[in-house]
């Protein structure tokens, strides 16, 4: 838990140069430009669906009586555009992770290792390919399990953390592979992530929990209909920010695996196994020619 906690603290300072924040615009304008498009062709086709399905279904009454159980019939009135935002909302954060997954962690892979571990060797045993089969796969199998878990979301309690879990081992498949693809070989890489497997889930659970505000937002979007633009844009924004903070997270934590695997087994030398300290890392400039960078312990 203490590797998670110090991944957690370079993170943090890492998120806070000016490239890491300049990193989110891009995938925040293709994931606004493509859910602007599917919200405005589809989403009035998702909800007509819906409130059929619930007429014919007799939903209403059902719904009626387990948001009064809750305590939260107000929300009887945009039950259909809830659910509707509820279905979409996989795909919406899907995207993002992909964007943030293919377009910004090579940068943060090169940002992190060539500022903090300059002395680990890049083996390259990951691909564009391996990363998209790894994001692919996982998704499927997270469709699966979010239907199967879809009933039980009417439970608050169950609906974070379930959707936490969920999001946390997806989050975990596709940015390990992408943190070590660029520095581990495929052995290294199949070696650290059975070894690191639960410290690897808790990033990915942590991230999801970061993502129920955004969550919120985006539904929020279906209670106030017309402020949807603004809702549905600051959720998407606010995914795309915690992507790229889990990337540094788990580039940080995935690099001082792999510095202290190769140690292990004799592949590197010992000081690749300490991250270098940047001082300069908030402001976002460069340390200091000539000066050696302090280790950190």
């Amino acid at each position: 838990m203490q590797a998670v906690l110090t991944a957690f603290g370079r993170a943090i300072v890492s998120q806070l140069h000016v490239r890491m924040l300049l990193l989110t615009v891009l995938p925040f304008v293709l994931s606004i430009a493509i859910w602007g498009v599917v919200l405005w062709l589809c989403l009035n086709a998702m909800m007509d669906w819906t409130q059929a399905f619930f007429i014919e279904n007799d939903g209403f009454s059902t719904a009626s009586e387990v948001l009064t159980w809750l305590g939260l019939a107000t929300l009887k009135a945009v039950v259909v555009p809830l659910i509707s935002m509820w279905i979409l909302l996989p795909l919406m954060i899907f995207t993002a992770l992909v964007f943030v997954a293919a377009m910004a962690m090579p940068f943060i892979a090169r940002h992190v290792g060539g500022r903090h571990y300059k002395g680990l060797e890049r083996r390259k045993g990951g691909s564009f390919l391996g990363s998209l089969w790894t994001s692919v796969s996982a998704f499927a199998i997270f469709v699966v399990l979010w239907l199967v878990s879809l009933p039980l979301s009417l439970v608050l309690p169950f609906m974070f953390v379930a959707q936490a879990a969920l999001w946390g081992w997806v989050t975990y498949r596709v940015m390990a592979y992408d943190a070590l693809a660029d520095h581990a070989d495929a052995e290294e890489r199949k070696a650290i992530l059975k070894k690191h497997r639960w410290p690897l889930l808790c990033i990915g659970t942590l991230s999801g929990l970061l993502g129920a505000a955004p969550m919120l937002l985006w539904l929020g979007g279906a209670v106030f209909l017309f402020f949807l633009p603004v809702f549905a844009t600051g959720a998407i924004w606010l995914y795309v920010l915690v992507f790229v903070f889990t990337g540094l997270w788990f580039q940080h934590y995935c690099l001082q695996a792999l510095a202290s695997y190769r140690v292990e087994h004799g592949a590197g030398g010992p000081e690749s196994a300490l991250p270098l300290l940047d001082i300069d890392e908030a402001a976002g400039a460069p340390a200091a020619s000539g000066t050696p960078p302090a280790a950190l312990p």
